[in-house]
């Protein structure tokens, strides 16, 4: 029982100490590259939305801005439109579960990121910034998975998954539920199914909020 017991102090330590260095560095240039990471995600999940219902991937875009597009024609718009942000927060889930059940074999995980950034890269890039960012993120985490060792994986694997949780809801507070008049996936699903971009607003936070909920609860009894 007491070894339990440390175990889950530790595992609330480390997930504590790097929820909160995101929180308090959000807007600082500590984060900016994990932010435009989940950027990249989201696209991506757009895309596999989009191939997976017949669709198929033309071109990723991502700005400095923290913007992104993902030109992907074809397939079921309505589960491509909704791909973007449940997509993070399924990412963001995979990379913190995976960092737990994986353990001293998690840096086959940092490095199967790594070659996903590098291969959507190269698949679907062709803006300088944009090239630039994915070869050169995918080459940090490549060295990552080599040289970090378990416990350094597994913390960026923590912290990657994190801000892709942090940066679905913050997102969709931001973009959605705060200005709802700016063209986002929840006002092209409005317009698609005539459902008001708030409605779907509401329904993708309640969801975040659930799925971060259920994560930290399973998170919590493996520890």
């Amino acid at each position: 029982m007491r070894y339990q017991a440390k175990r889950k102090f530790r595992f609330l330590l480390l997930f504590s100490a790097l929820f909160a260095a995101i929180w308090f560095f959000w807007d600082t240039s500590f984060v900016y590259p994990l932010k435009l990471f989940v950027v990249l995600l989201h696209e991506i999940s757009h895309g596999l939305a989009a191939v997976l219902t017949g669709g198929e991937i033309q071109a990723v875009e991502i700005t400095p801005q923290q913007g992104g597009v993902c030109r992907c024609p074809g397939g079921n718009v309505f589960f491509t439109l909704s791909a973007g942000y449940l997509g993070s927060l399924l990412w963001g889930g995979v990379m913190i579960v995976g960092a737990e059940h994986l353990k001293d074999r998690s840096g086959w995980l940092t490095a199967a990121i790594a070659l996903l950034v590098v291969g959507a890269t190269l698949l679907y890039m062709s803006q300088p910034f944009a090239t630039a960012f994915g070869i050169a993120f995918g080459a940090v985490l490549f060295v990552v998975s080599l040289r970090a060792g378990a416990i350094g994986n597994r913390a960026a694997l923590y912290l990657l998954g994190l801000t892709s949780c942090l940066y679905a809801v913050l997102d969709i507070k931001s973009d959605i539920l705060d200005r709802p008049e700016l063209t986002s996936d929840a006002k092209m699903l409005a317009e698609l199914t005539g459902v008001s971009t708030l409605v779907w607003g509401v329904v993708w936070i309640v969801t975040a909020f659930l799925f971060c909920a259920l994560l930290l609860r399973r998170l919590w009894r493996r520890a």
